[in-house]
């Protein structure tokens, strides 16, 4: 399966599936990373793991990646750290799934500071969700989640830390579920076919 990566700032989780690429878990192949800005971390990464990347100023991003995805035949979009939202009809126009992940137990705190609200709502616990793309800001189906608990003591950043470390852990294992076919969407809800022992905790909609 290819695999484009959209981002836009450092790019830690476009490292966490590049390192599952390379082990071969991901079990497919980042064909294309495509930026809104020219000086984001994450192209320096993409390019010193020799990735095809390019930079799209935003005012064409659209058009310009839609040409790229279909170049590279690209069969899932990954959205890590893209801060922009995605249009309708790019969506619709992609015609391949795309996937995002948020640094909250969707659908609770969709949408910028996420960590800083769960800190001022004073939740207990908060976590990663990596959910399918659709029109709404961080709507659409979910996949998989993990849970994180806050602590006392927390701060944005501290809570952030823990949180990214579970954004690692699940989004390579959901783009492995799309590669290995176990994924399936009903009636906009995602059913998960023979999941492996490495699920046993944090997803909402096993089949």
């Amino acid at each position: 399966m290819n695999i484009s990566v959209f981002v836009s700032g450092r790019g830690s989780n476009l490292q966490a599936l590049m390192d599952s690429a390379d082990s071969g878990y991901l079990k497919s192949r980042i064909a294309l990373v495509l930026s809104n800005v020219a000086d984001a971390a994450a192209l320096v990464r993409s390019q010193r793991n020799r990735i095809p990347s390019r930079y799209i100023p935003q005012k064409f991003f659209e058009r310009e990646a839609l040409s790229a995805l279909r170049e590279s035949s690209v069969d899932l979009v990954c959205l890590a750290g893209f801060m922009r939202i995605l249009s309708g009809d790019f969506i619709r126009a992609a015609s391949v799934p795309i996937l995002n992940v948020h640094p909250s137990l969707l659908p609770a705190f969709p949408g910028l500071n996420a960590q800083k609200k769960a800190l001022e709502h004073g939740v207990r616990v908060s976590g990663a969700t990596v959910h399918l793309v659709d029109e709404l800001v961080d709507h659409g189906p979910i996949i998989s989640q993990a849970p994180v608990p806050v602590f006392e003591k927390d701060d944005v950043e501290s809570l952030s830390e823990r949180i990214m470390r579970e954004e690692h852990r699940i989004y390579p294992m959901a783009v492995r579920w799309f590669a290995e076919g176990r994924i399936r969407i009903e009636s906009d809800r995602v059913l998960m076919d023979n999941l492996p022992p490495e699920t046993n905790h944090g997803n909402l909609a096993a089949d």
